[in-house]
């Protein structure tokens, strides 16, 4: 392994007089950032088409909150509607950020299983190998534990790695490293080692993919301290949170769904960097705050056509940032509309609900008119069956049946 990361050193031409210009690698202003307000049409990929809307790209900054609140930015954007950008897949978007980046510093290297020449099992990191060479992606062996602590080794020297898990599952394997290394060392040393790394692959509920490949790991790593977690839901800000989390001097795991590769968005043509604690207003309402992320952020857009036909006008948030919650604008939600639903696919027991719920009850008690609903999955393995698959995971009907009993 040493000798590989020398390699890899050598590679990139991080030797001990290696200067970088640190104005050059944090992230932009606010006022530098653009703001993308649109109704670009995603498509799913059962062919669905779903409207979106206020994509928003702000930057609070590369810090690590400690507690359940985010920070709040406060700055002007720009407007990029009607600039013509381009379409992109959302493993295309991921990519796009990725090679961005590797172009943009030399200390970025990925690393897992099949990342190579064969492009990462959904080619996240296709055409990446033959451009970079074979030290700055990296082929490891079926190794989770060993090429993730290599990683946080890798980052403790100055580079700035992304693991691959080829599923977010197989990292279990690796939980040691995450936990007792990547996420304590900086603490644990006293500061002298930053560790950023990059943790990201496939996760969530398929299509009979079976129990084994089918975990929402939300629930596992949010306990840990120094850990920073967002999920992608859209091309727009898979891109923006790649570039983010890989700018970012704190660990971070990257949440993507395997259902949502396939996303298509047109995109801006410039670039931009997503805030890694800022939620998403995807619909803004009155009657009820819906609180969602990732690939139930479609099944609650889906439940909200019905609703408003029903007259129900729902605010809906994609939170995005998983750990920390941004409280700032989750709160503004609860104090207009003074309900809470709470969409999830991870597990009910322990699950970013809960946490959620939690915060949201410490928080804004007292502007609430009902108690916080949550629908998450049900605490069982998922099954391979699909009619079994799909009675785990909440679907639109239930959301439409949790806002009228929210709402009465």
């Amino acid at each position: 392994m040493a000798a590989i990361m020398q390699g890899i050193g050598a590679a990139t031409n991080l030797s001990s007089s290696f200067s970088f210009d640190s104005k050059g690698f944090q992230l932009q202003s606010v006022k530098s950032l653009p703001e993308r307000i649109t109704s670009s049409l995603v498509v799913r990929s059962d062919g669905r088409v779903i409207p979106t809307s206020n994509l928003k790209a702000r930057n609070v900054g590369g810090r690590l909150v400690t507690n359940a609140v985010a920070a709040k930015a406060d700055g002007s954007t720009t407007s990029t509607a009607s600039k013509p950008g381009h379409e992109l897949l959302l493993f295309e978007a991921l990519r796009e950020g990725l090679e961005e980046e590797m172009d943009r510093d030399p200390r970025v290297c990925v690393v897992g299983e099949d990342v190579g020449h064969y492009g990462g099992s959904y080619k996240v990191t296709k055409d990446l190998a033959p451009k970079y060479g074979d030290l700055r992606v990296l082929d490891t062996p079926i190794a989770e534990n060993s090429f993730t602590g290599m990683a946080v080794g890798a980052a403790m020297t100055g580079l700035r790695p992304i693991v691959e898990g080829m599923n977010m599952g197989f990292l279990l394997l690796a939980y040691n490293q995450i936990s007792n290394n990547c996420g304590m060392l900086h603490y644990t040393s006293g500061g002298q080692f930053t560790i950023p790394v990059v943790i990201r692959g496939p996760g969530g509920v398929g299509r009979q993919l079976g129990a084994e490949h089918s975990q929402r790991l939300e629930s596992y790593f949010q306990s840990i301290p120094g850990i920073q977690m967002v999920a992608c839901s859209t091309p727009y800000n898979a891109k923006g949170l790649m570039k983010a989390a890989i700018r970012s001097e704190n660990p971070v795991i990257l949440f993507e769904h395997v259902l949502l590769y396939n996303l298509k968005e047109r995109i801006p043509d410039e670039e931009y960097v997503l805030s890694l604690e800022e939620a998403e207003m995807v619909r803004p309402g009155e009657h009820i705050t819906i609180l969602t992320y990732s690939r139930m952020r479609y099944h609650v857009m889906q439940a909200a056509k019905t609703l408003v036909n029903k007259g129900y006008d729902p605010e809906v948030i994609d939170i995005r940032s998983l750990k920390p919650f941004d409280l700032h604008t989750i709160g503004n939600s609860v104090k207009k509309t003074h309900r809470v639903l709470i969409v999830e696919e991870c597990m009910r027991t322990g699950g970013i609900g809960a946490s959620l719920t939690a915060a949201i009850n410490e928080n804004f008690h007292d502007y609430l008119d009902a108690p916080v609903m949550c629908l998450s999955s049900q605490d069982v393995p998922t099954p391979y069956a699909g009619t079994l698959e799909e009675w785990t995971v909440v679907q639109p009907a239930q959301i439409v049946t949790a806002v009228e009993q929210l709402c009465q």
